[in-house]
């Protein structure tokens, strides 16, 4: 077994990560039409994973990137399904693996609901902020927001990260 991953594996996540990028980049600016959680993008999201219209999309729209660049991830439309133990490589300001990159998805807590409750992309990890694209939110930050944004957020909102599109362990070879 093999600490490093092979040439082939990291132009590989590299390409991935690409792709995730450019679709998750190609969605910024959709807004809902005609009523909250509504929308032909926004119904397109949600019936990736086998949701109607009205229901909350932020991890429908992440689900559908995620799909669409053939990453081997959760379909779902529930935020706490991204949050896979195995799949985790930062958690309440702690790198457990890695650190974030471009394509992770972020997770945030809401203590209302008792559970994680929203969620997006990693676009860049910086010291403080983080610059995130996420659906279902507003330029407040909100978790029933109206459109897919790029957001800069702090990193000490973020409860959680998750990798999808990289190894996030030892390979064998």
């Amino acid at each position: 077994m093999s600490l490093q991953k092979s040439k082939a594996e990291v132009y590989e996540e590299i390409e991935l990560r690409k792709c995730v990028k450019e679709l998750y980049d190609s969605q910024v600016g959709v807004r809902e039409i005609g009523g909250e959680n509504r929308g032909a993008h926004v119904e397109m999201y949600l019936a990736s994973v086998k949701l109607g219209p009205g229901y909350s999309w932020c991890a429908a729209f992440v689900s559908w990137c995620y799909q669409n660049a053939e990453v081997n991830a959760p379909i779902s439309g529930w935020v706490p399904s991204f949050a896979l133990q195995s799949r985790r490589i930062y958690q309440r300001g702690k790198f457990q693996k890695q650190e974030p990159q471009s394509g992770d998805v972020f997770m945030i807590w809401y203590h209302k609901l008792n559970r994680l409750a929203h969620i997006g992309f990693v676009d860049h990890w910086g010291e403080k902020w983080i610059i995130t694209v996420e659906g279902n939110t507003n330029d407040g930050g909100s978790r029933e927001g109206d459109g897919v944004y790029r957001k800069r957020r702090l990193k000490k909102q973020v409860w959680a990260v998750s990798d999808f599109v990289g190894s996030v362990g030892p390979t064998a070879n």
